[in-house]
């Protein structure tokens, strides 16, 4: 039996996630039966992040077992040859024996994309959240730098999941730099994170944003630890699986 390690880059637009449910189209179903035909048996995978409908991923990271002795490179291309074409499987590797896709993981980047401008390309409507309302990005900028370090983050965590703590650590939160004036992208990186921890907290951003609430606010919104007391669930287009760390 050998572990695979494979990387997919996916538009979520058309799939109801990352995670296969009776109902849908997932990524991971999709993977797992385009596995099975190389192995001739089921084949179960496990992803880095369970991605949610309409959510991308730049760097996903997904884990198998098989006993197919194909080269890793040959099981690439038939993957992609199978996957529909907002699938692509960027990377196929060997990996360690108890290798783990979620569990072996140290670190995970996330990025949420908003359009500021009165209009948004058509081009783009499945990617950013189009916001026309002016927007304090100085204060943004300092209610997100408010969340980095070791929290209790059950402010931002949707019902839902099997996690046993809502405690993450959060090593960066932050805009990125932009040529484009109109665009403000927003990256994570933590330790793990809660189902739609992203998402509630790029909402609580833009109310501070929108002036609806101060930035210092964030640190009392952890504290509490009540959802009520954070911002709305952002849409998932804006969201973006960028890479997944490991040793």
């Amino acid at each position: 039996m050998r572990t695979l390690k494979l990387t997919l880059a996916y538009d979520g637009t058309p799939f109801v996630g990352w995670q296969r449910q009776a109902q849908g189209v997932s990524i991971q179903g999709l993977l797992e039966e385009a596995l099975a035909r190389l192995e001739a048996a089921p084949v179960t995978v496990h992803g880095a992040g369970r991605t949610d409908a309409g959510v991308h991923a730049l760097g996903q990271v997904a884990s198998a077992h098989m006993t197919a002795l194909h080269p890793v490179d040959v099981i690439a291309r038939a993957l992609n040859a199978s996957l529909p074409p907002e699938v692509r499987v960027t990377g196929v590797e060997e990996a360690a024996d108890g290798f783990h896709a979620r569990f072996s993981a140290h670190a995970k980047t996330y990025r949420y994309v908003i359009r500021n401008a009165p209009a948004a390309s058509p081009f783009e409507r499945a990617y950013v959240w189009h916001i026309q309302d002016a927007l304090d990005r100085d204060a943004m900028r300092d209610a997100a730098a408010a969340i980095v370090g070791t929290h209790d983050f059950a402010a931002f965590r949707s019902v839902g999941g099997d996690v046993t703590t809502t405690t993450r650590t959060v090593t960066a939160s932050g805009f990125a730099p932009q040529d484009d004036p109109g665009l403000l992208t927003y990256e994570i990186t933590g330790d793990g994170f809660l189902r739609h921890m992203v998402r509630a907290i790029v909402g609580t951003l833009v109310e501070v944003g929108r002036g609806q609430r101060p930035a210092s606010s964030m640190a009392a919104v952890l504290a509490g630890r009540n959802r009520a007391e954070a911002g709305a669930t952002a849409p998932p287009q804006g969201l973006f699986l960028v890479r997944v760390v490991y040793d």
